[in-house]
């Protein structure tokens, strides 16, 4: 029987937790002051980016937690900050966590029920320590499904992501390496700070990627280079991260994710797999937030004070929404989440929180808005049309895609340099290129709620080898705002799957290709339009392709491309939106 919460806390910093190979992690430990008499739960969270550091205890503070009948274990992972051995991404996260798990079931004052709690990668630290019988309960944030989502987007390497996030990883190796000896630390950290500080003017640009300086010199680049092999081959069974093992885990999750995070679409799927398999207590939330952030300002745009972390649904703040879903599967306790809907989903625009019983929401059908033009939808100021009535005689669109000038990326779920911001931001500076094709609906006289997956059916032609196309879902507000929904990729030579052959393209043969944007939640209002925007890159969140079919890994020639979107009868091109009933 648990007893109840002390009104004090007493913290134990860098208590040892040895490993099988004798490396031991260390950990912060904050209990609930109470000499000692209770049992309790224990919330346990493993992560690379430093126990003693905010981001520790952003999503959950472990003092209010203690406060409320917890122990709560805060690890750094292997080879970070205070813990011993070599870091790898994920390589020794499964053994480490399985036995973290079990160690922190048999601290003093623990009953041996564990649950994992934390965001990206310590978000799939608890989906790599799932095969512990102590595990009990688990709330992944803004976590991927499987490592392909980390590493590529239908053959286009996460190129934003890993080089920005690898370098900053690389602070705290260098730290580690040189601790005894100062003025090489001193030059180290230098070289990586201004490497870092010039990522989007100069070392996105860098080719060959394989041969990424930053990452070579800090003995980082083996697992850029493992994520281009697995994208080049479509073989990432060895990268150590994923797949998700669904069939073996059997344990109630709270899912949290972000309409504008990168992660998005794993978030919805581990929801949606143990879902599929019966298990008991799946809970999938999604807020208008990007990876990470929670706050009401989002971007470009205001979502009200029930959309942040702080007051969520004008109910609960983030924290106690986590701790009411461990008090339930982790302490047997009646509360909100015996009366909570499995979906429960912020539809922006309106602004409001829905529920639902599952995902996609029941009653959500596909309308189909198809392109138009004159042949001229070059950029915001050309003749592009979108609308649900069918093309008929249209000419073809036509641009040129040049690696060396690439369409940038602008907002988005992006994870990259902090100069590029994340999130709902203006299309303006895309939109005005003649590299963009932009095709806009007229204004909108009823409100529509898209809700669900949204993709995109183009007909396509090209004179390269291998070329990429680019579609973003865009909300046009009445006084000119473009404002980003959700985007997506396709590297022509695996358009028939990452793990299918490379097949390259014949010159200017039509293709009839998709494109899958994921997923949204908006209600579109009067007087605004919806808009879809076609290009070729979107960089540096995505890597170019060099046009030639050549890997980037390997090479730096580039051509520029020559882009046919074809959208008459014989070719209709169109979004396919998941649409609430009024």
């Amino acid at each position: 029987m648990n007893a109840q919460p002390a009104s004090n806390v007493t913290v134990q910093y860098d208590v040892p937790a040895t490993m099988r190979d004798g490396v031991t992690l260390r950990a912060n430990i904050y209990r609930p002051d109470d000499g000692g008499a209770g049992q309790y739960p224990v919330l346990l969270t493993r992560l690379p980016y430093g126990k003693d550091l905010p981001l520790g205890s952003s999503l959950l503070d472990p003092g209010q937690a203690a406060r409320r009948g917890y122990i709560v274990v805060i690890q750094d992972v292997r080879g970070t900050f205070t813990s011993e051995g070599a870091w790898y991404p994920f390589k020794h996260e499964r053994e480490d966590g399985l036995e973290s798990v079990a160690w922190a079931a048999n601290l003093p004052g623990s009953n041996g029920q564990v649950g994992m709690f934390g965001a990206s990668y310590f978000g799939q630290t608890q989906w790599m320590a799932t095969g512990a019988p102590e595990l009990r309960a688990m709330i992944p944030v803004v976590t991927w499904a499987n490592a392909e989502e980390t590493t590529q987007r239908n053959g286009v390497l996460e190129w934003g992501v890993q080089a920005s996030w690898l370098m900053q990883q690389g602070i705290g190796q260098i730290f580690r390496r040189y601790a005894n000896d100062p003025q090489a630390l001193g030059r180290a950290l230098y070289g990586l700070v201004s490497a870092y500080d010039t990522l989007p003017t100069q070392g996105y640009q860098s080719l060959p990627l394989n041969q990424f300086g930053p990452l070579v010199s800090l003995d980082l680049n083996q697992p850029l280079a493992e994520s281009i092999h697995a994208r080049d081959t479509g073989d990432f069974a060895d990268l150590p991260h994923g797949p998700q093992q669904y069939d073996d885990i059997n344990l109630p999750m709270l899912h949290i994710g972000g309409w504008y995070d990168l992660f998005l679409q794993g978030t919805i799927r581990n929801f949606q797999e143990m879902r599929r398999r019966g298990r008991q207590g799946q809970y999938l939330f999604i807020g208008p937030w990007t990876h990470g952030v929670f706050a009401p300002v989002i971007g470009d745009l205001y979502f009200g004070m029930a959309s942040s972390a702080g007051l969520l649904d004008m109910q609960v703040d983030l924290m106690s929404f986590q701790l009411q879903f461990f008090d339930r599967w982790l302490k047997g306790q009646p509360g909100p989440f015996d009366r909570q809907a499995p979906v429960k989903y912020f539809v922006m625009g309106a602004n409001i929180w829905k529920t639902a019983q599952d995902w996609p929401p029941e009653g959500a059908t596909e309308r189909r808005w198809y392109l138009h033009s004159g042949g001229h939808a070059n950029s915001a100021a050309g003749d592009g049309a979108l609308s649900e009535a069918q093309p008929g005689a249209e000419p073809a669109d036509h641009y040129t895609y040049d690696p060396q000038n690439p369409t940038p990326t602008v907002g988005g779920p992006t994870l990259i340099h902090g100069l590029f911001r994340s999130g709902p931001i203006d299309q303006a500076p895309v939109e005005r290129r003649e590299d963009t094709l932009v095709f806009t609906s007229a204004p909108l006289e009823r409100p529509l709620e898209i809700t669900g997956p949204v993709s995109v059916s183009l007909h396509v032609a090209t004179d390269a080898p291998d070329t990429d196309f680019v579609a973003r879902l865009v909300d046009v507000w009445p006084d000119g705002r473009a404002i980003p929904l959700t985007d997506g990729v396709t590297r022509m030579r695996y358009r028939n799957g990452v793990d299918a052959v490379a097949e390259p393209l014949s010159a200017d043969q039509t293709y009839q290709i998709s494109i899958d944007l994921w997923a949204t939640a908006i209600m579109v209002l009067p007087g605004h339009r919806i808009r879809l925007d076609v290009a070729s890159s979107n960089f540096p969140r995505w890597e170019r392709n060099l046009n030639t079919g050549a890997s980037s890994a390997t090479t730096t020639e580039t051509r520029p491309a020559r882009q046919r979107i074809l959208h008459d009868a014989d070719h209709p091109s169109f979004v396919a939106l998941s649409v609430m009933p009024e």
